[in-house]
Formats: C-alpha cells, sequence, structure tokens
C-alpha cells in the first residue's frame, strides 16, 4: 500500500520537512556583506521551533481537507462506477506527486539551488541562482508540457492497460485527460517548492496541499450537479494551478531580491540539477513503489462496481498512522545523514534503531485502533448521501486487512531513509521493492477470485512486509549497521500489546449502540490496553512516544513563550 499521493486524512502525502518560516520581507535593500551574511546564518532555535510548528499546522489542516475531500467524493457520487473512473484518472496525480513534488524532484533541485546560492553568497559574477533558473526551468517545463499533453492524447490505451475491466472506459478517458494537466503544475510546483526550500523559506511550500485539496472541494460543490464526477477531475486540474500560484510571489521575491552585478553567466557544469545515478535509484524505489496503485486497480477493475473505491476510501483511512508516525522520520533524516557525513556511524546507528522503535509503537497503535474500530469509524467517516450501509462494510472489512500492513510501511519508509541517508545510489531498496511488488501482484492475483477486493488488500499488506523484511536484513551490510536481532526482539513487543489491544477494542468497541460511541469506547481501550501492555513488556517505543511528546512540549513552549 503506498503512501498516498495527496493530504488524505492526508496526504495523501507525506510532510514537508521542517525547516524554518518565511522572512523575506525587507524594508530596506540590504548592501551585499549583510546579503551574503543572511544567506550563510545557520537558523536560530526560535526560527527552528516556529517552522515546525508552521509546517505541522498546515500538514494538519491539508490532512483535515483531505479528509473532507474523500468525504464529499464518497457523499456526492458514492462508491459506484463513476467514482471508480475517476479514481483511474486520480493515478496520474498520485504519481505526479510522489515524482515531481514529494522525492524526485526536490531530492535533485534542492541541492543545486543550495550551491547555486552558496556561489552568490561567495559574490560569484552575475547571479548564480538565476542562471540556474534559466538553464533547468525552461527545460523542465518543456518535457513536463510534452508528457502531460502526451499522456492527453493516449489517455484511452492508458485507461484500457491500467483498468480493462472498467465498465465506463469514456468516463475515466475524460477524467484522465483533465488530470494530465497535473503534469505540468505539479511539476512547476514542485520546481517552485525547491527553490523556496533552499532559500530557507518552507511557509509556501508547506500550504500547497491545502490549495489543493480546497480546489477539489469546490470544484465537486459548485460543478458536480452538472457535470457529475468530471468535477472532481477538473478540481484536480485547478487544485495543481492553485499549488503554483500560491508560491510565485515569495519565490519572484527572492529571484528579484537581488540584482545581477553584471551580464548573467550561462548555466555550467556545477548547476546541474540532479546526480544522475542517485536519482535514478530513487525514482525507480519511488515507481516500484508507487505501482502498487496500479496493481490493486488492475485487479479491482474487473470485479462489481465499487471495488476500486472500497479500497480507496480504505486504504486513506488506514494510512492516517503511518503518515502521523513517519512525521518522526522527516525529522530525524538529517541527523542521520550528518552522523554519516562525519563518519560517526555509532550516533547514526543509535538514531535509526530509536527511530525504529518509536515509529513501530505509533503505527502499531494507530493499526490496532483501526482494526478495532472499522465499522464504526467508516461509518462515522463516509456513510451518508450516496455511501450506502454496505460500502460501509465492505470498506471496513479491507480496511481491517490493509491495517495488516501498516507496520510494513512503516518500516519501509524507515530504512529506506537510511539507505539514501548516504546520499550515494544504492540499488538494494529498488531490487526489495521489486520483489515486493512480485509478491503482491502474484498474491493478490491468485487471492481476487475467492475473497475480491479483501485479497487485493491481503496481497498489498504481503507485499509491502516482504520489502520491510528485506530492507531490514539488508542494513547492517547496505546502510547503517543496526543490530538486527535486538531490533526484532524489541519490535516483537509492541505488536504483542497490538494483537492484545485489537481484540479487546473490537469487543468493547460493537457495544455502544452509535458509531461515535463505539469508536470512543473502542479506541480508549486500544490505548489503555496498548500502552499498559506496552510498559509491562518493556517497549522501548511505547515507554519514547510520551516522554518524547513531552520533551518537545516544554522545549517549544520555552523557545516559543520565553
Amino acid at each position: 500500500m503506498p503512501p498516498p499521493a495527496v493530504p488524505t486524512a492526508a496526504t495523501g502525502p507525506r510532510a514537508p520537512a521542517a525547516q524554518w518560516p518565511d522572512t523575506s520581507t525587507d524594508p530596506a535593500p540590504r548592501p551585499a556583506a549583510a546579503e551574503r551574511t543572511l544567506d550563510h546564518a545557520p537558523p536560530t532555535r526560535r526560527f527552528l521551533a516556529r517552522a515546525a510548528l508552521i509546517t505541522a499546522s498546515l500538514s494538519v489542516a491539508a490532512a483535515l481537507l483531505g479528509l473532507v475531500r474523500d468525504q464529499s467524493l464518497a457523499r456526492l457520487f458514492g462508491a459506484g462506477r463513476d467514482t471508480d473512473a475517476f479514481l483511474v484518472a486520480w493515478t496520474v496525480p498520485e504519481f505526479a506527486a510522489t515524482l515531481l513534488i514529494e522525492d524526485g524532484l526536490a531530492f535533485a533541485l534542492v541541492p543545486a539551488f543550495s550551491r547555486a546560492l552558496a556561489r552568490r553568497a561567495e559574490g560569484a559574477p552575475g547571479d548564480p541562482v538565476r542562471a540556474l533558473v534559466a538553464g533547468t526551468l525552461p527545460r523542465l517545463v518543456l518535457a513536463f508540457t510534452a508528457v502531460g499533453g502526451l499522456l492527453g492524447l493516449a489517455a484511452p490505451p492508458f485507461v484500457a492497460a491500467l483498468a480493462p475491466g472498467l465498465p465506463d472506459t469514456g468516463l475515466a478517458v475524460d477524467c484522465t485527460r483533465l488530470t494530465a494537466t497535473c503534469v505540468l503544475s505539479f511539476g512547476l510546483a514542485g520546481y517552485c517548492s525547491a527553490a523556496l526550500r533552499a532559500h530557507r523559506h518552507f511557509l509556501a511550500p508547506a500550504a500547497i496541499y491545502v490549495a489543493y485539496n480546497l480546489g477539489i472541494i469546490t470544484a465537486m460543490y459548485t460543478l458536480g450537479g452538472r457535470w457529475g464526477v468530471r468535477a472532481a477531475a477538473f478540481g484536480v486540474a485547478a487544485g495543481g494551478l492553485l499549488m503554483v500560484v500560491v508560491q510565485l510571489p515569495p519565490l519572484m521575491r527572492q529571484l528579484c531580491r537581488r540584482r545581477t552585478d553584471g551580464p548573467a553567466p550561462r548555466a555550467v557544469a556545477e548547476d546541474r540539477a540532479m546526480d544522475v545515478p542517485l536519482m535514478a535509484t530513487v525514482l525507480l524505489f519511488a515507481l516500484c513503489r508507487q505501482s502498487q496503485v496500479l496493481i490493486e486497480r488492475f485487479l479491482a477493475s474487473g470485479l462489481p462496481a465499487g471495488a476500486i473505491s472500497h479500497l480507496n476510501y480504505a486504504q486513506k483511512v488506514a494510512q492516517i498512522p503511518m503518515t502521523l508516525s513517519m512525521m518522526l522520520c522527516t525529522v530525524t533524516f538529517p541527523v542521520v545523514a550528518r552522523a554519516l557525513a562525519e563518519g560517526d556511524t555509532e550516533r547514526a546507528r543509535a538514531r535509526v534503531e530509536r527511530d525504529l522503535a518509536v515509529a513501530a509503537a505509533l503505527v502499531l497503535l494507530g493499526a490496532a485502533a483501526v482494526m478495532a474500530c472499522a465499522p464504526q469509524l467508516i461509518g462515522l467517516l463516509f456513510q451518508r448521501g450516496a455511501f450506502t450501509a454496505g460500502d460501509t462494510a465492505a470498506t471496513a472489512e479491507v480496511m481491517r486487512v490493509y491495517a495488516l500492513g501498516l507496520l510494513g510501511q512503516t518500516l519501509t519508509g524507515v530504512l529506506v531513509r537510511s539507505y539514501f541517508s548516504a546520499g550515494r545510489a544504492t540499488w538494494y531498496p529498488v531490487g526489495a521493492m521489486a520483489a515486493g511488488i512480485v509478491a503482491t501482484s502474484c498474491i493478490g492475483a491468485w487471492a481476487v477470485g475467492t475473497w475480491g477486493v479483501t485479497g487485493i488488500a491481503a496481497g498489498n499488506a504481503a507485499g509491502i512486509t516482504v520489502t520491510a523484511v528485506l530492507l531490514l536484513a539488508g542494513m547492517r551490510t547496505r546502510s547503517v549497521p543496526i543490530r538486527t536481532p535486538r531490533v526484532l526482539h524489541e519490535l516483537s513487543r509492541p505488536v504483542r500489546a497490538a494483537l492484545i489491544a485489537t481484540v479487546t477494542g473490537a469487543c468493547v468497541a460493537r457495544m455502544p449502540a452509535t458509531p461515535l460511541a463505539g469508536l470512543l469506547a473502542g479506541g480508549a481501550t486500544v490505548t489503555v490496553v496498548f500502552v499498559l501492555l506496552g510498559w509491562v513488556l518493556g517497549a522501548q517505543g511505547c515507554a519514547a512516544v510520551p516522554r518524547s511528546a513531552l520533551a518537545l512540549t516544554r522545549k517549544l513552549a520555552h523557545v516559543l513563550l520565553r
């Protein structure tokens, strides 16, 4: 089960790395020396704390809007053939977000802009930043436009290949042609985000998924009665444009902040936008992981109408615990990379082992709650309008199976960051992910005939677990040398606590008459049982989570209120 490409219960997407907020409003032009000092000045603790709060707040806002978006889709269009057709077209922005905003383009352009800013601060002739933009942006825009246009023209064979059993291919083709525009808009949004992050400005990049979801929600409610589910596809196109619009003003201020003192040099070799081998391995890993969506929709397209929708809604809700647990690794990834760069493998090992323990505890607690309270959770979130009680039961069943793979999802996310933290190409994660894709395909194809959508979800959970096991097995010789036996022994403790908490919480959740009361009772039971058992078993992650949260709260309060 790949991570959501858009904030879903958010996000969709993974959260941007914590940095410092915008400080781009200057009352008067600075002299060159002062500007060079600003470009090189290290961020203060206060700036970092404020940036972390701003980024977290916008990530939560995007997640909530992603949930509202999914609820609106369910309410307006249900879980039938029309929604299935739209979700096939939604594959395009899911892939585009992963490749152009979250991973590939960011890994390539942030270092390139950082080098250009360093040369500008050193007094290089002309303006290396503008030279980099002039040397890369036109070519990338041409490439994005060509790929988006080709996808629009090839929409019929694309839909036929992706979902051959889809009953209404015409509607899916129309939606795909609308969502194909996001190749250009997401590419430009990713370029702007990388440039702003290199300039130490993260407010606008963190807000792009808020704008994106607002565009989709607005389009569905204003145009849904006239255009049907095509309104959601139009919303994707409009939301992609809004992602660019919110970033253009701060980016233009940065690019125009310093006049060149001579003719701008042409982009030279050191302005290259990417390390090609590293970029290839990162993109291939991301493509392999995201291809699980293609496999799911391909297998589900031959099932009765609504199967793809049930998979989508179940996946979006089930991934909430994984998204929250991965926010820790977003912050600690630079710590591991810095330790490896300094040759301190012991510090890197300790950090990765702690991340694995804490992230596993968080995701297992969430997975236990999801499995125990699945019907109540889905009913409360989606059962209204065109989304029926039958849709709730089918989606809850699929979500419980998806949740079995959440630990594998989280371990994969933590471990793959360790493989790439040294900043060099490595093909082992790609091979591990490819093995997981093979397992997903084979198990899903074998199980779909007997168990339908739950068989597809089981293949997904099994495949990502295979990937996690392979990544863990290869860490000692190919990445940070963690103590694998000790890590496995530590992980077994919260797993045992989660199993007992799930059974207990499910029994309690069925007692109340209303979904809300059942969700509250079941969730509270799961939390209490999991925390107590984790403490009794001595699980490091269960003990570290409250301590870390309390310590972070104290630090932020001290920095912000002093």
